[in-house]
């Protein structure tokens, strides 16, 4: 008996498989699939997730100022710590700190708004012409910077193209302005301008508040044009006028 398949019946077998659908080859020999191992392939272990990186902390100006305001124990100290103060971007702009000039412990402290080119240059607030112009003005009434006056800027700093302070930068530096008036201890304050109403007494409107006296910092506040608007509008002298000699009868205690 023959076990080779002849031609005809190898193909007829061959289309019979085709037929019936296999028509793959997977292997040579023939698979016992009932002799495999039955075991399911093991998993995967999972990859650990990857931590993000934490996130580093914001920081808070505010509070960075605060502390570093309320830790200064003099002018000195004082100014040291604003110097050292690294969170308003002013600082990059600006060639130096302005930060005061006159008499520590005078009677009068001023406050204006924020340094020009010329105290930019200088380190001195009010030496450019508004400067010169708030000079004469307390001449007028026997005051000046250099016995009995103290004056100071809300802002430090000298804002690009002088344009007016943001907000946020009043509230930034606002806790080394508090801390300067604490350690100056004058006897009366006078803000100049919009921007110094704002940040001292929360208030704009500085043709509406101008010569009415207030209160912040536990001390009397009187508001006054700013010598640099009365450069631009001098027919306002006349008010301004009448605002120094409040502030003199104030000094006089006749107010």
């Amino acid at each position: 008996m023959e076990s080779a398949l002849d031609y005809h019946t190898a193909r007829a077998l061959l289309e019979w498989q085709i037929e019936l659908g296999a028509t793959d080859a997977i292997g040579d020999a023939p698979v016992d699939r009932y002799a495999l191992p039955d075991t399911a392939p093991k998993a995967k272990k999972p990859a650990k997730a990857q931590t993000a990186p934490e996130k580093p902390k914001q920081v808070d100006p505010v509070a960075v100022a605060k502390s570093a305001a309320q830790a200064a124990r003099s002018l000195d100290q004082l100014q040291a710590a604003m110097d050292a103060f690294d969170h308003c971007e002013l600082k990059r702009g600006a060639r130096q700190l302005v930060f005061a000039d006159g008499t520590p412990g005078a009677r009068v402290m001023i406050i204006g708004e924020a340094p020009g080119r010329d105290e930019d240059r200088e380190g001195k607030p009010f030496v450019g012409r508004a400067g010169q112009l708030l000079d004469r003005m307390l001449a007028a009434i026997d005051l000046n910077r250099t016995e009995n006056v103290y004056i100071t800027n809300v802002l430090p700093w000298r804002p690009p193209q002088n344009r007016d302070p943001k907000p946020e930068e009043i509230g930034m530096l606002k806790p080394f302005l508090e801390r300067h008036v604490a350690l100056a201890k004058p006897e009366v304050l006078v803000v100049m301008g919009n921007i110094s109403c704002q940040a001292v007494l929360g208030k704009r409107g500085i043709t509406r508040l101008r010569g009415q006296w207030d209160q912040a910092m536990d001390l009397p506040v009187i508001p006054m044009f700013h010598p640099a608007y009365l450069l631009r509008q001098p027919q306002m002298k006349r008010q301004a006028w009448a605002d120094l000699l409040e502030l003199k009868a104030r000094l006089e205690g006749k107010a």
